[in-house]
């Protein structure tokens, strides 16, 4: 029932996540959320977020920024992490901004990751499009008034995607 809104996978944080890895998976591109996934809401690019942009760069992949935030934001966060693609207004969870992050990286949805912090915009955005999701714990609590009513209905969901995944774990013991 919940399924369409279970992660792919989950991290701890976007700065926890084996980018090399994925690299060698074959994965070419990331795309991010920025407000709590990256930074705390509202704040600028820190030097967190830059030296991991770096790192991005030098692995190899391509990066993009998908925001429901304006342009302002987004563009200045872009700006500030070495000059990353990105969009602003994304409509997440709509699809035309993941099409659209993927089109600016070159690459398709076998080789792209979204990396971000809620369920019924980024996970659900990219499951709807194909892209292998990472679903990251929010950098702090702080958030808007519309964003802390989903989290409540975000931790009925979370609570299933956690049986569930209890459920697969113990079937796969049970086969060893």
């Amino acid at each position: 029932m919940f399924k369409i809104f279970y992660p792919d996978e989950e991290a701890a944080s976007a700065y926890d996540i084996p980018y090399e890895a994925l690299y060698n998976n074959g994965i070419r591109g990331v795309i991010f959320d920025v407000d709590n996934t990256l930074v705390p809401h509202g704040m600028p690019a820190d030097d967190r977020a830059k030296h991991l942009f770096l790192r991005l760069r030098d692995i190899g992949l391509e990066t993009c920024l998908l925001s429901n935030n304006k342009e302002p934001r987004v563009s200045s966060f872009a700006q500030a992490v070495g000059g990353s693609n990105y969009i602003y207004k994304g409509n997440k969870p709509g699809r035309k901004g993941y099409e659209r992050a993927m089109e600016q990286m070159g690459t398709d949805t076998g080789h792209t990751v979204f990396v971000g912090d809620q369920l019924f915009t980024d996970v659900f955005g990219a499951k709807r499009v194909g892209v292998h999701s990472i679903l990251i714990r929010p950098i702090h609590p702080k958030e808007e008034i519309q964003i802390v009513l989903k989290r409540f209905v975000e931790a009925i969901v979370l609570h299933f995607y956690y049986r569930h995944k209890k459920r697969i774990h113990q079937s796969e013991e049970r086969q060893i």
